[in-house]
């Protein structure tokens, strides 16, 4: 698969989750899609980089404070 084709998966966020992609995305001029592309690709390019995810506790669930 190409850089040009894009696989479609279907992902559930929490309202809250959303909520704060949504708002940082408009933040970036970016789409919520775009937004979470973005963030992926950052994640996964940090990891080729160093060997480690972002977070050492990436598979807690984050703690929101969102209101």
């Amino acid at each position: 698969m190409g850089d040009s084709e894009k696989k479609q998966i279907p992902l559930r966020l929490s309202a809250k989750l959303y909520a704060a992609i949504a708002a940082w995305a408009e933040d970036d001029f970016r789409s919520v899609n775009g937004q979470i592309d973005y963030l992926l690709t950052e994640c996964v390019r940090q990891s080729n980089n160093n060997g480690r995810y972002v977070s050492t506790e990436i598979d807690l669930p984050p703690e929101l404070d969102i209101e």
